[in-house]
């Protein structure tokens, strides 16, 4: 496993990281004891980076990781973990929280359900329009002080939000939705990003599993499954977006890989700064994503790819419009 350096502050990390979100939910029924062995094999196969919220599932996915984690050398993985998002009971959301005051609370209970006395990067899942970034930022380097925590990261901000964030503390990291169907971050946020020595980490680089190579046009999403709303699996959407799929899977077929090492492929050529995150679910689809970390393209690989699918040619947003509102960067 190749390694990458979160910006010029941040952890050495694996070149590929696993994002545990969909083990609690997001996409429907999980089994937990796969998901558990899941998360075991990315370590053994040399992974690293594990990226989770204190939201998904209401703290399940905490809980998830500390009994996969357990036995493991605490100095042998990352923990990225977000926090902010308000939950309900049900499936319900209730806004932001970053407040500094909350962001203290928040971190009390993560170290609980995870079993640590750390989180390697912590960062706000959103932006809150009620609390400026700086006092957000300045609760967490005070927790950075106390040893709580080792660095800094943000979630979902544009390039304003990030510098005022750096100005206060040292950025290891800007996690964002970047693949070949989402490319707003390349006019303004990747640029300020490498100007201040910030990494990336990619979360949505598959697309949801619309670039996976595993999702068909009359596939239904499971009870529980957030692609249900989701405005890029919409019908009359989903049909569009699959075509460009199979012109990627044309592009794949001839490089000898899946379509989804490819898209994988594709978002690390970017740069050595950005750390691509796969949402593997199962054994299976770690086993499929792992050899993207070892697969070159040349200039005309590159180039072909960026054929099948152009900037700006999905239809629909990346998230549904309440969602679309609490972003700072667009499609």
């Amino acid at each position: 496993m190749r390694v990458r350096t979160l910006g010029s502050t941040g952890p050495a990390v694996s070149a590929l990281g696993l994002g545990a979100m969909g083990m609690s939910g997001a996409y429907g029924p999980t089994d937990r004891a796969e998901s558990v062995a899941t998360v075991r094999a990315a370590l053994d196969a040399g992974v690293t980076l594990i990226d989770t919220g204190d939201f998904y599932g209401m703290g399940h996915n905490e809980l998830l990781l500390a009994e996969a984690l357990r036995g493991r050398d605490r100095e042998g993985y990352v923990l990225s973990v977000k926090f902010g998002v308000l939950r309900g009971p049900g499936p319900e959301f209730g806004g932001i929280d970053c407040r500094p005051e909350a962001v203290k609370n928040f971190l009390a209970y993560s170290l609980t359900r995870l079993g640590t006395d750390h989180v390697d990067i912590y960062r706000p899942a959103r932006l809150d329009p009620a609390v400026p970034v700086e006092e957000t930022v300045g609760a967490v380097k005070e927790l950075i002080e106390a040893g709580y925590v080792r660095h800094l990261g943000l979630s979902e901000v544009g390039a304003e939000t990030v510098r005022r964030a750096h100005a206060v503390h040292p950025v290891a990291d800007l996690q964002i939705e970047y693949s070949l169907l989402s490319r707003a971050v390349e006019a303004e946020v990747l640029p300020t990003l490498r100007e201040l020595g910030i990494g990336m980490t990619a979360y949505g680089v598959l697309g949801r599993g619309l670039l996976s190579g595993h999702w068909t046009a009359g596939r239904a999403p499971e009870p529980g499954d957030s692609r249900a709303f989701s405005p890029r699996f919409a019908r009359g959407n989903v049909e569009h977006n699959l075509a460009l799929v199979d012109a990627l899977r044309r592009v794949a077929q001839a490089k000898g890989c899946t379509v989804a090492q490819l898209a994988l492929a594709w978002v690390s050529a970017q740069g050595e700064d950005i750390v691509p995150l796969v949402g593997a679910r199962t054994r299976p689809r770690l086993t499929e994503a792992l050899p993207a970390t070892s697969l070159t393209l040349t200039p005309e690989d590159l180039h072909t790819i960026e054929t099948a699918i152009p900037p700006g040619t999905a239809h629909g947003d990346r998230y549904p419009p309440a969602l679309m509102s609490q972003l700072d960067v667009g499609n």
